[in-house]
């Protein structure tokens, strides 16, 4: 399978999936926006429809040639192919899924024209409203002026929450890699290497295998209630001291588009004393307790409450992590995903289905010892719960 590419029926499902939902909001058309250029949370749409990213930098200032760099649209019809209109001349048709593509040096004013000179009649949806900058939003409305917008940044979203049998499989592989690299990651910070040595190592890890990562953050001793020693880079030049609680996060691995972000929490040298056993130990017992309570059409505030009470059996003091994250997990995909997995960030109706991929997580805090935090990644079945990251939970 080249670069990500599923065959054909695939795409063909997601289309269809997609416009009815189009159809059933009375939508005459979409125009779908997407960014690559290593802001890869925002490629998600674009890569979904057409398996289309661009190598852009997406930090390109615009001048008299090119304008919008990193951008993408794919304009949506029913009843008609997907137009995908990208930011360079000539893209690899062979690893596309739309044969109607177009490359231009201003993608954002060439989408926009292309739209207009198909004079649709009807509301036409507007996804990608959080990506796409103002700038661009006034080129947009000077070359297709007098259409009747209607904002759905959740449209294509919707389609994606729900992973088709192939998906599946890819977040597998995907699953497979991150344990493998979070071990190395992992045996690093434990084993005496430098932050930056032992997230080196992780790193090239993933690459062997094909992935890549946004980040991989990691903390220790004094900063460890923070998501990195080093906010810049993720990983410093210190090393861990032996005793020092250690953290290290793949935030997140990308295998062929599809995220995941597994985490743990360790101790330098492997020797944890009782108190930071306990704490770590109490971090697994949330994920594990939330991982158990979640099924098919159980409500996500429901799950939220059960991870609310086990962190009260064994939190001690205020903790920054929680403060920021108030959740206990999240949808995965090709990057975060609804629902989100807390009371304060999810709707009351929200429930989890079948098909879904979900990171679980925990951040916990005890006065005097520290802040653990753990994440698993796992597929939701008709049946239970499918673990798909395997790293170890205890380095001692």
């Amino acid at each position: 399978m080249a670069s990500g590419l599923f065959p054909a029926d695939e795409y063909a499902a997601r289309w269809a999936s997609v416009t009815a939902d189009m159809e059933a909001q009375g939508l005459a058309a979409a125009l779908v926006w997407g960014r690559g250029g290593g802001s890869y949370d925002r490629c998600g749409n674009v890569l979904y429809l057409t398996n289309y990213y661009s190598c852009a930098s997406g930090q390109e200032i615009d001048n008299p040639l090119n304008t919008a760099r990193a951008f993408s649209a794919v304009i949506l019809q029913p009843g008609q192919e997907p137009e995908l209109v990208v930011d360079e001349p000539d893209p690899r048709h062979e690893l596309l899924a739309t044969s109607r593509v177009s490359g231009h040096s201003d993608p954002v004013s060439a989408a926009a024209r292309i739209l207009r000179d198909r004079a649709i009649d009807g509301p036409v949806a507007l996804v990608g409203s959080d990506v796409l900058p103002l700038k661009y939003w006034n080129l947009v409305q000077e070359a297709a002026p007098g259409i009747d917008w209607v904002v759905d940044d959740g449209l294509i979203e919707r389609a994606r929450r729900i992973k088709s049998p192939r998906e599946l499989e890819r977040c597998r592989t995907a699953g497979a890699i991150a344990s493998r690299a979070l071990d190395v990651l992992m045996e690093g910070l434990v084993g005496g290497a430098s932050e930056a040595e032992a997230v080196g190592n992780a790193i090239a890890a993933l690459r062997r295998e094909g992935a890549v990562c946004q980040m991989i953050p990691v903390a220790h001793g004094r900063h460890i209630s923070r998501w990195a020693s080093e906010p810049f880079s993720g990983a410093g030049l210190a090393v861990p001291a032996t005793g020092d609680l250690v953290r290290g996060w793949l935030d997140s691995i990308i295998y062929q588009g599809y995220w995941l972000d597994p985490g743990r929490t360790a101790v330098a040298g492997g020797r944890p004393s009782a108190d930071q056993k306990a704490l770590i130990e109490g971090a697994i017992a949330i994920v594990d307790g939330v991982i158990a309570a979640i099924r098919p059409g159980v409500s996500v505030h429901a799950v939220a409450e059960v991870g609310d009470r086990l962190t009260a059996t064994f939190q001690v003091g205020a903790n920054q992590m929680n403060a920021q994250w108030p959740l206990y997990g999240h949808g995965c995909g090709l990057y975060w995903e609804h629902p989100y997995i807390g009371k304060t960030m999810s709707d009351a109706e929200a429930v989890f289905d079948a098909g879904m991929v979900l990171g679980i997580e925990a951040f916990l805090h005890i006065d005097g010892v520290g802040t653990a935090a753990h994440e698993q990644n796992v597929i939701v079945h008709d049946d239970g719960v499918e673990l798909i990251t395997t790293s170890a939970d205890r380095w001692w």
